[in-house]
């Protein structure tokens, strides 16, 4: 529910971003540097932003060559100015500013992880059966109702949490009610994961309408690798989506799980060019993970193949050698994030039944929605066990607490009682652990190599054994 506070807020910011707007499509290269020059005499003082990443901007700006040039200059040409201006409010306004400072706020306040977003299931139902996906088996019978989620998105904002992203199942099953959850917040960004099968015009216009949905749609490289895994016409649907999507003037992505049989083709020229040539704006990269009774071993990665996903994605996102477009990899960008950002540390997972689970692929609950608030889960045994356990390892390369450190896990569960929550058929901790540790073994001295021999970033983040509270436990004992 958006306040009469952040209301006015959205106004005048809504004024700003029409006179930004026009002034720097009148001459982008000479009035976005204009535009920097104001925002660092504005910062100036404030110690919340480093003065000599003004500079790096200006360079950027100046470079016609330079990556992010091309990618700010694209989205300003090919993006609808109201779909613009509605996801920044959205995110820069009600998730940046407002969401950021409630967040940190009630971490303080309540002693536990709060986060940024949530990943829900609107639903279990999906109209494919993709290779190696949990949810392929979970059956359409599952699913949140519209006032369950209603009561997510309002529980979620009086934490601070701005960011709600859809998974499943297909979430776009439930495209009005994800679309009517947009319209009343406007003050929150959404994301769904789709496989782009149900997005047609009116979808597209609804979209429009609302401004603070985007999509990531499911692609793996080139029609054969991608139909390999997720059946034959795959390809085709989500490419014809795409144009769809960049016609009409949407911001969008992609979203890929990549494998030890697809990772040359999803890293390679040929596809990230095409994507930047069908309108995608950003990348999100999954490592595939062994979830479920079905799940094919042979599909994990190697660590020689980590390795490549690492060294790459940092030429990528290069900006005089990289390509337009926005990459992550949840796995292997842990380093900026300080590790594993599940357990409500930056977020957690609801399932279609209302499980709240600490991550997307880990399919444990000691909580539901269903006769629970979110934040007595966040203060749940699993949640708590989290929070007090992160990070999982000091080497930033093996952040997970199931794939690279699968004792922790084992740990975890034993210790709370959390019980499995996959739809189908229980798997235990040992289950699933038991397929990881190999993985776990064979990357860590890779890892730990990797890590020693490489430059890494400094993220600004406090866990718990940081705290005076931990401290003192310590010191107790």
């Amino acid at each position: 529910m958006i306040t009469a506070k952040e209301t006015a807020q959205r106004i005048v910011a809504g004024a700003v971003f029409d006179y930004a707007y026009k002034f720097i499509r009148k001459n982008p290269s000479e009035n976005i540097v204009k535009l920097i020059n104001i925002g660092q005499r504005f910062m100036k003082g404030k110690n919340a932003f480093p003065e000599e990443n003004f500079d790096k901007f200006r360079a950027g700006i100046r470079d016609p060559e330079n990556v992010w040039f091309k990618y700010a200059n694209s989205v300003i040409d090919e993006i609808d100015p109201k779909v613009i201006k509605k996801l920044l409010l959205a995110l820069g306004l009600g998730a940046g500013v407002n969401g950021t400072r409630e967040v940190r706020k009630n971490r303080e306040i309540y002693k536990c992880n709060i986060p940024f977003l949530m990943l829900l299931d609107p639903t279990s139902a999906c109209n494919k059966k993709c290779k190696g996906c949990w949810s392929a088996e979970y059956g359409h019978k599952s699913n949140l109702t519209l006032d369950e989620m209603r009561s997510i998105v309002d529980q979620g904002t009086e934490l601070g949490t701005h960011v709600y992203m859809f998974t499943g199942g297909e979430p776009l099953v439930r495209k009005n009610d994800i679309i009517t959850l947009c319209r009343e917040n406007p003050n929150c960004v959404f994301l769904a994961y789709t496989n782009a099968t149900l997005i047609d015009q009116k979808f597209c216009d609804a979209m429009k309408s609302v401004g603070n949905l985007s999509l990531a749609i499911s692609i793996e490289g080139t029609e054969e690798s991608n139909d390999f895994r997720r059946g034959e016409g795959s390809y085709q649907q989500s490419i014809d989506a795409m144009k769809l999507l960049k016609k009409n003037g949407l911001f969008f992505g992609i979203s890929v799980c990549y494998t030890s049989k697809n990772i040359p083709y999803v890293t390679s020229d040929e596809f990230i060019d095409l994507m930047v040539s069908q309108g995608v704006r950003f990348a999100f990269y999954f490592n595939y993970m062994p979830i479920g009774h079905g799940a094919d071993l042979d599909l994990l990665p190697s660590p020689e193949q980590r390795v490549h996903m690492y060294k790459w994605l940092r030429q990528v996102r290069n900006s005089k050698t990289g390509k337009p477009l926005f990459f992550m990899d949840f796995q292997d960008d842990a380093e900026f994030v300080g590790g594993c950002i599940a357990g409500g540390r930056n977020y957690f997972h609801i399932n279609s039944e209302g499980d709240m689970e600490p991550c997307v692929f880990i399919h444990y609950s000691d909580s539901n929605i269903r006769s629970k608030t979110i934040l007595e889960g966040l203060q749940s045994p699993l949640f708590m066990a989290y929070y007090h356990n992160q990070p999982f390892n000091d080497n930033m390369l093996r952040p997970c607490p199931m794939l690279e450190n699968p004792d922790c896990l084992r740990k975890m569960i034993a210790e709370t009682g959390a019980e499995s929550t996959d739809l189908i058929r229980k798997e235990t901790a040992e289950q699933l652990c038991s397929k990881c540790d190999r993985f776990a073994m064979e990357w860590a001295p890779v890892a730990d190599e990797l890590w020693k021999n490489t430059k890494h970033p400094s993220p600004k983040t406090q866990y718990y054994r940081d705290t005076e509270e931990a401290k003192a436990e310590k010191n107790n004992k």
